[in-house]
């Protein structure tokens, strides 16, 4: 009976999305995993993480069913690589390599690691650079993993990579500043090519970006979910499309 309420629950929440309003592009924080394996008592926190690594491609095939074309997941920030124990690392390190070389088996998918890969571990890195490669031709859901990544560090790295074009065709500092605009520092983020977040989704009931995509983030909408990640059901992604598809984006004003 539960399954059957909630099926029809599910059918509802669709009709009262308005297809038109879609986004194009979500980015998730990816938030809870540790709470999680501390409710059931375990004293790892990878038993967390595993289970919002599983939840990962279920996650993904919601929004794919629903017409969103990229997701951002924030997996492991650059400051985490500096606040949390070796061992939780370097359980982490190895869910997300794995759930890399699992999501390229998933449908048409196209992976993109997007942090600062010289930040971590090497096998990782190369983890990371072999979905991208895996999947490079495809054209289904693109998936950016932010792994090492911090916004901050991104901007900086894209300032200076924006410099350095200058200097090469020939610009000097006193045309700098006229030529460094935010579209030219746009070209050089990890993120460069794609569209800017429609909607950034935070679960486990905290309300902060926590250094993620503060540059791309600077007109999304965003909605927070109470619920821990591994425990996420298509209805809240479902009430989230909702709720975006029914707000009036004003880009600032």
């Amino acid at each position: 009976m539960i399954d059957v309420l909630y099926g029809l629950y599910r059918w509802r929440l669709r009709r009262q999305i308005n297809q038109e309003q879609i986004p194009d592009h979500i980015a998730v924080i990816v938030d809870g995993n540790r709470r999680w394996a501390k409710l059931r008592l375990a004293e790892a926190a990878a038993v967390g993480h595993r289970a919002g690594a599983r939840k990962i491609p279920e996650f993904l095939r919601w929004c794919d069913d629903a017409g969103v074309r990229t997701v951002t997941l924030y997996l492991l920030s650059a400051d985490n690589l500096h606040s949390r124990h070796t061992a939780e690392l370097n359980d982490l390190f190895s869910i997300i390599s794995k759930l890399a070389a699992d999501l390229t088996k998933q449908r048409a998918w196209r992976i993109k690691h997007v942090g600062d890969a010289e930040i971590l571990p090497a096998d990782l890195a190369a983890s990371l650079r072999a979905a991208e490669t895996t999947t490079a031709g495809r054209n289904g859901l693109h998936i950016n993993l932010a792994v090492g990544y911090g916004g901050r560090s991104e901007i900086t790295a894209a300032v200076r990579a924006a410099i350095t074009t200058h200097k090469a065709e020939g610009g000097t500092l006193e045309t700098l500043s006229e030529w460094l605009t935010p579209e030219r520092i746009g070209e050089h983020l990890w993120t460069s090519g794609q569209t800017d977040p429609d909607l950034v989704i935070r679960t486990s009931g905290e309300q902060r970006l926590s250094d993620f995509m503060i540059w791309q983030s600077a007109h999304s909408e965003f909605y927070f979910v109470e619920a821990l990640y591994p425990d996420l059901r298509e209805v809240d992604l479902l009430r989230a499309l909702r709720d975006y598809s029914k707000r009036s984006r004003r880009y600032g004003a």
